[in-house]
């Protein structure tokens, strides 16, 4: 089910709905075939006299712990938005129905969506003062040695140049390399 808003609607369980026992439902394969989305709408429909949703944490939802809901739902038809992204895990609180698979680990992925980029140009850039005063800078020259040269003409064109190359790219990255 989709919404006018393009969020998408999902009953949970599909046709069975939250439910414990014979409908032998398994949320984790239920949910493992949705791709929830920010905004999207889960629906928990239920019989209120024998089932209840919790939103619980991940520890609670391993251990099936009741005691500490996030919040509690029992209306027998109760619609939560998604809010934003991570993992929203649900159980049923009545005794015995967690404990036998009446639960639900929601994951909805980081993800935007196409609809969220906007259709139009990207507005400009603030203009912003530019100088016109323009700087030069003249390198010194290198310094006379009597020392014999490191780098020799080996016939592929890597003589003097690449050693001056070489050597200017050792002083930029620094001084801590000597061989």
């Amino acid at each position: 089910m989709a919404t006018l808003t393009g969020a998408a609607v999902y009953k949970v369980g599909d046709d069975a709905g939250w439910t414990f026992g014979s409908a032998n439902v398994n949320y984790r394969i239920w949910a493992a075939t949705k791709k929830f989305q920010v905004g999207d709408i889960l629906v928990f429909v239920y019989d209120k006299t024998q089932n209840n949703v919790l939103r619980v944490s991940l520890h609670d939802y391993h251990n099936c712990n009741a005691a500490n809901p996030i919040r509690s739902y029992s209306s027998g038809n109760d619609s939560i938005t998604i809010m934003g992204p991570g993992h929203y895990y649900y159980i049923c609180g009545f005794p015995g129905h967690c404990l036998t698979g009446q639960k639900v680990d929601v994951r909805v992925p980081k993800v935007v969506r196409p609809s969220d980029f906007p259709t139009g140009s990207p507005s400009p850039a603030p203009a912003t003062a530019l100088s016109t005063t323009s700087v030069h800078v003249t390198a010194p020259a290198p310094a006379k040695s009597s020392a014999p040269s490191l780098f020799i003409n080996n016939g592929l064109g890597l003589g003097l140049g690449f050693g001056i190359s070489l050597t200017l790219f050792m002083i930029v990255i620094g001084a801590d390399y000597v061989f």
